[in-house]
């Protein structure tokens, strides 16, 4: 793998208190004006980022990323502690986050790069705060597309019980115990052999940021408040509405990177995507999987780079 963007020298890193949680985010190259948020995937933290950090840095980018809470080493709250965890509640994390701590730096939008969930993420920054967002770059973005617009919408009551089904179903499965057996069976590699087409790339590093946040103790509770959240979200917190109200106004450019070779979100998901939206922008990455910044870095940072620095609105 080619390193030369790895990070040789420490970030600045920090915790930062939100709403009585510890969130720990970090900055490269924090004396710059431009500001990037890099936003990792589900089970992953911004440590995934190891191999772009530096390549924006030096391009003249401050470039923040933030461990969303339940993930890497932030809080890890349960329902009763915050609720439902979903990327409407992550959204407003990375909303208080450009207020608390890039505004006092500069007034600049902010450009969001995602990989899977933290793409989601940014499609719901996009829309729910698109005064303060320049651009999105999404490496891949999850969620299932509808195209049938004139199907009838559940019935409230069927929702309602499919709602309480979930919640039940999830406060009584014991994720404990499966994330004690993903751990001692060595399921984490086996899912990171899954998700990267390029096995050689899966070093000691990659699989401690993915497993140790897994052996924290509260780690099953927040994984819980994950699940009941994720799947009793909000039809105006999924992919396809995100997608429709962005639609409206294409005020934020969005890019799609995606891997011709991911076999967790599949790459007819992105053309269906930019067949839908026209305004969108899929560049496809050969011989990659699913995390095309940390299996590909220097064709991610350089794509991405250029794709920024010749927007129109930049």
């Amino acid at each position: 793998m080619d390193l030369i963007y790895r990070l040789k020298d420490i970030d600045e890193s920090n915790y930062w208190n939100w709403n009585g949680f510890k969130i720990f985010w970090s900055v490269k190259g924090k004396e710059n004006l431009y500001p990037i948020i890099l936003l990792h995937g589900f089970g992953a933290s911004s440590k995934h980022w190891r191999y772009n950090k530096n390549f924006f840095a030096k391009k003249g980018y401050a470039v923040y990323s933030l461990d969303l809470i339940g993930f890497g080493n932030s809080a890890q709250p349960g329902l009763r502690e915050i609720g439902k965890l979903d990327n409407g509640v992550w959204c407003n994390q990375v909303n208080d986050f450009i207020k608390q701590v890039i505004r006092p730096k500069t007034s600049n939008k902010i450009i969001l790069i995602g990989n899977s969930l933290g793409s989601l993420v940014a499609l719901t920054c996009a829309v729910y705060l698109k005064n303060q967002i320049l651009s999105v770059i999404a490496s891949p973005l999850p969620d299932p597309i509808q195209t049938n617009e004139n199907k009838p919408k559940l019935n409230l009551i069927f929702e309602k019980l499919k709602n309480k089904f979930f919640e039940i179903f999830f406060e009584v499965f014991p994720l404990e115990i499966i994330l004690f057996l993903i751990n001692k069976l060595g399921i984490i590699k086996l899912g990171l052999y899954s998700a990267y087409y390029k096995k050689d790339h899966i070093d000691k590093e990659l699989i401690d940021i993915v497993r140790k946040p897994v052996l924290r103790d509260t780690a099953s509770r927040s994984l819980r408040a994950m699940c009941v959240g994720m799947s009793t979200r909000r039809d105006k917190l999924k992919a396809s509405y995100l997608l429709e109200q962005l639609s409206k106004s294409k005020k934020v450019p969005f890019l799609l990177l995606w891997g011709d070779k991911d076999n967790f979100i599949p790459l007819f998901l992105g053309k269906k995507i930019a067949n839908l939206h026209r305004w969108v922008e899929l560049k496809i990455i050969s011989n990659s999987g699913h995390c095309v910044h940390d299996e590909d870095p220097s064709l991610f940072n350089q794509i991405s780079y250029e794709w920024i620095r010749d927007l129109k609105t930049f």
